[in-house]
């Protein structure tokens, strides 16, 4: 009898680790429903018409590959180019594509639409088609060439008139820009097939409106405030953040046109309380930010101070004998913005300086969110210098010490003034599973699936 009931509690627990193996197993089916605060009006990852935003780097790889990627991790992996290598001290980039992938249409992807692709979005890159790969002459050394084409905006897209095709693991059902878009698997990816039948993406939603519908079981997937962050409970589902990858500063609409002015812009600089701000208005959340990389892209961001000193500022005010109005502007639509300018002009009032918070349009400063664009800091940096008006950067030997003095020469254009480095927080339902967040901030649905989708 002892040893029957011995073999029923061997079978018995056999059975039991089948079933919890059976409940983890991805599954295929469902549609995963996502809400966004942007809206963007087209799906073109390379239209330089729209800047740089996280939703740009959610949907892009949905719809299309880059010749390299990376992982959450920020580990190099082949993408659309299985292979590749550089020659000539990295002047020379050439890469290997895949062979049997096709664009969503059906025609197949070759090394002239690769480089036709590229090119278009880089006209200043020298792309040709060599056989099944890849060539790129670049007119100096191009180390960080990998980070470059692991970017969104590099991924290659069939532009056919007015649509932007792709290769990636879902298509276009239908699009309703700036308010809808809605995907279907894409039975014939390369990559195989993914877990989920589509994907259901509704856009320019504030952030309370996604924790409701999040809250209400209307979305899945929904981008979360960084401010809110300390106030998501766990019953409500599970929030991920990735590192600090968007900076918050003020940046001038030009450069400064005396030394007067250059005095009142480092007073500025000097008035702004960080520390108060990130302790209320960011509840902790991030770092406040002296320099424009943060510590662990660059590893030195912790020498930049960031305390205020308003008996310096107010010293500096006092050279001046004649101090303008400036006007501040932000994004209408961004409470925090909002919030965070108000609190600059209240720093800048106390050190003698006038600013004056404003919707944008003509004005003379703005504070801008800012998607550090690569884990790359030498891309990263190279895409703050552009948005901030500074000449173009090289990436000298690659060197940290390189890095800092290219960092020091933006700094001391005094056109763009750090405030915080921020996470990029998102949340979702407990059922759906194996999903991440890249190193840029992105989402990573590639393996993403919903749990009991069936009945």
């Amino acid at each position: 009898m002892k040893r029957f009931a011995f073999h029923w509690l061997a079978v018995s627990s056999l059975l039991l680790g089948l079933l919890a193996s059976a409940e983890t197993r991805p599954q295929y089916g469902g549609t995963l429903r996502i809400a966004m605060h942007a809206a963007p009006l087209t799906l073109d990852p390379g239209d330089e018409k729209i800047p740089d935003s996280f939703a740009r780097r959610n949907l892009a790889p949905l719809l299309f590959d880059t010749l390299v990627t990376w992982d959450e991790a920020a580990r190099v992996k082949p993408g659309l180019a299985e292979s590749w290598q550089a020659t000539r001290a990295n002047q020379r980039w050439q890469f290997r594509l895949r062979r049997g992938v096709k664009f969503h249409d059906g025609t197949a992807l070759t090394a002239d639409a690769a480089a036709a692709s590229l090119r278009a979005v880089n006209p200043t890159w020298s792309v040709r088609g060599d056989g099944d790969s890849i060539v790129i002459d670049c007119d100096g050394a191009r180390p960080e060439m990998l980070a470059e084409l692991a970017l969104a905006r590099n991924a290659i897209v069939k532009r056919d008139s007015d649509k932007a095709i792709g290769t990636g693991p879902f298509q276009v059902v239908d699009w309703q820009p700036g308010k809808k878009l809605t995907l279907a698997a894409n039975e014939e990816g390369w990559r195989g097939r993914p877990f989920l039948d589509g994907i259901e993406v509704e856009m320019g939603r504030s952030y309370r409106e996604q924790l409701s519908a999040l809250d209400l079981g209307k979305e899945d997937l929904i981008e979360v405030a960084p401010e809110q962050v300390n106030h998501f409970s766990a019953s409500r589902g599970r929030l991920v953040d990735s590192d600090p990858v968007e900076l918050v500063a003020l940046v001038f609409s030009r450069d400064f046109s005396s030394s007067e002015e250059k005095i009142l812009r480092q007073g500025l600089a000097l008035s702004v309380e960080r520390e108060s701000m990130h302790n209320v208005l960011l509840q902790g959340v991030g770092q406040s930010a002296g320099g424009l990389l943060p510590t662990g892209m660059s590893g030195y961001g912790f020498v930049f101070p960031v305390q205020a000193d308003l008996a310096k500022a107010r010293q500096l005010r006092q050279q001046v004998h004649v101090v303008p109005i400036w006007t501040l502007g932000y994004d209408a639509d961004d409470s925090l913005g909002r919030l965070l300018a108000e609190r600059v002009a209240l720093n800048a009032k106390d050190a003698g300086l006038s600013l004056v918070p404003t919707s944008p349009g003509t004005v003379d400063l703005r504070l801008l969110r800012i998607p550090l664009s690569s884990f790359n800091p030498w891309v990263a940096l190279e895409r703050v210098a552009a948005l901030a008006g500074v000449p173009a950067l090289k990436g000298g030997s690659g060197s940290v010490e390189d890095l800092y003095h290219a960092e020091q020469s933006v700094l001391s254009s005094e056109r763009v003034i750090p405030l915080f480095h921020l996470p990029v927080p998102y949340a979702s339902t407990l059922k759906l599973k194996d999903w991440s967040v890249r190193s840029d901030g992105s989402l990573l649905l590639s393996e993403a699936w919903l749990e009991s989708v069936r009945p």
